[in-house]
């Protein structure tokens, strides 16, 4: 095997092998079936040294985005081999990348006698499989399956260019993260409402996709104060809720395996989605119950008005420190942000023409607004 060239995957290897050996661990003793086996230094490297060159090839004009899984064939349920297995290269990569573009499939890659190769692609991968995904040209984010399905991956760290980010679920200034921020990092959170959390996740995704920036506010179920933060009548509010996200998630979970399912939850996540791209702000219930898009956000009668947030970013050593809101960006930011003071029992999410996401939630911990800067986990 040849050495790596790209600095970072070296830099990034031992962090990443760490955490896959003590999530493993962890699951090893729940007694978790359908483990992955566990990527050495040199897989780790090997993979991400392949990927980050390819990204930077075009096939066509197009750049390259495909994703890489660490697993035999024997571990797929349903693989799709090779009759040859070819080289791990950059070349090869970004000649296979259109055939596997689309969200969940990926490039099964194993090694035999010390050498790498791709031995066909899978849709199924083992709890805690060794995922490297091509975003962009230069951006590559290191992550993988959860323990229960889900259609987001946990993402364990973020490569771009020379800059390496580990995101850091243990971060000891996280001491009451809103759930969609506890969800991202991989921690636990009630499992009545971790499926609506998934939702809203794929939402804010869906939001960030659509490069046109938003905001979006997830307010609680039942409760009519956010009225309060709104100027005047919401001119799009919905009556009676939208609740097609809502229902599709009283489906069992039969139904939910179903690729039916799955594309009719997408189809419903994007149309949501969208209308953030109105001017203004879209209010959600925390499940999933649309409430109203293109809202103004104002202060709250009789409320102080928001002039420091504790900005804590999800990166390995980051601290948290307090700064104004227009630290993050403009009006949208600000008036989140002012939200999220007002209104201490829900959360703000703000996305950014250029792709940064913004949670703002009250923490009662530190008695002051946070601000959670959570692009690199919607990757």
């Amino acid at each position: 095997m040849s050495e790596p060239a790209y600095p970072a995957a070296r830099a990034i290897s031992n962090p990443v092998r760490l955490h896959f050996s003590r999530q493993l661990a962890e699951e090893r003793e729940r007694g978790t079936h359908d483990l992955a086996r566990e990527p050495d230094n040199p897989a780790i490297e090997a993979v991400i040294d392949a990927a980050f060159w390819a990204s930077l090839l075009r096939q066509e004009h197009y750049p390259p985005r495909f994703s890489l899984a660490f697993l035999a064939p024997e571990q797929s349920r349903l693989p799709l081999t090779f009759e040859r297995p070819l080289p791990l290269t950059p070349e090869n990569l970004a000649r296979l990348a259109p055939a596997v573009e689309r969200p969940g499939i990926h490039l099964g890659v194993w090694r035999e006698n010390e050498e790498f190769y791709i031995w066909g692609a899978t849709r199924t991968l083992p709890v805690l499989c060794f995922v490297v995904e091509v975003i962009d040209p230069g951006l590559v984010v290191i992550k993988h399956r959860r323990a229960a399905e889900s259609g987001k991956f946990i993402n364990v760290a973020v490569l771009e260019g020379d800059r390496v980010r580990v995101l850091d679920r243990k971060s000891v200034s996280l001491e009451d993260p809103p759930a969609l921020v506890a969800v991202l990092l991989g921690m636990d959170v009630p499992t009545s409402s971790a499926d609506s959390i998934q939702v809203l996740i794929q939402v804010a995704a869906s939001m960030r996709a659509h490069g046109r920036g938003g905001s979006l506010l997830v307010v609680p179920h039942g409760s009519e104060a956010w009225r309060e933060s709104i100027v005047g009548p919401a001119t799009y509010a919905v009556s009676p809720p939208y609740a097609e996200l809502a229902g599709l998630m009283l489906e069992n979970q039969a139904e939910r395996s179903q690729r039916r399912w799955q594309e009719a939850l997408r189809r419903a996540v994007d149309a949501v989605a969208g209308l953030t791209a109105v001017d203004g702000a879209m209010v959600v219930t925390d499940q999933c119950e649309l409430l109203a898009f293109g809202a103004k956000i104002g202060r709250r009668d009789a409320w102080l008005r928001i002039d420091q947030v504790v900005d804590t970013e999800l990166m390995d050593g980051a601290i948290g420190h307090s700064v104004h809101p227009a630290h993050f960006g403009g009006a949208r930011h600000l008036s989140a942000a002012q939200f999220a003071q007002d209104q201490i029992d829900s959360m703000a999410l703000v996305a950014s023409q250029d792709g940064r996401v913004t949670v703002f939630a009250w923490s009662r911990a530190k008695a002051a607004v946070c601000a959670y800067r959570v692009e690199a986990l919607l990757l």
